[in-house]
């Protein structure tokens, strides 16, 4: 499977399940709704006062994982916080997003708090039962 292909399965598919460490070393999961998956990296947002903020400020490296109809794709990396104006206009103008202008009285004050994430180069590998006991082989996005 080459790595076009694995950003248009996440895209089709954008809810992942994102794996954390919280302070005391306990793996938390949670399910969250993907921005995009392209070229920049895997890229997603959330809020200063999610505890998904303060453990990806205290340590980066996470696993996320799609279900994209019967297989897996999981994708481990580092999270790095992207603080472009840019990237911040197309999420905040995007229209899947228009529930962010909900979040605060202006533009500015949800930028305040809005925190826009990107895992570049990562590394990938997909699970189905049809490989299920084959090696795993790994894709860097």
């Amino acid at each position: 499977m080459t790595k076009e292909e694995l950003f248009k399965m996440m895209n089709e598919n954008p809810v992942m399940h994102l794996a954390t460490v919280d302070e005391n070393g306990f793996p938390r999961v949670r399910g969250i709704l993907m921005f995009k998956a392209c070229e920049d990296g895997i890229i997603f947002h959330t809020g200063t006062f999610k505890d998904l903020y303060k453990q990806l400020v205290s340590n980066p490296n996470a696993e996320v994982c799609f279900q994209c109809k019967g297989t897996q794709v999981r994708v481990s990396g580092k999270f790095e916080l992207d603080q472009s104006d840019e990237l911040f206009e197309e999420i905040y103008n995007h229209p899947s997003r228009a529930f962010i202008k909900n979040w605060g009285k202006s533009k500015e004050e949800v930028k305040g708090f809005l925190k826009i994430f990107k895992m570049k180069n990562g590394k990938a590998c997909t699970w189905s039962m049809a490989d299920n006991f084959k090696p795993k082989e790994y894709i860097d996005l």
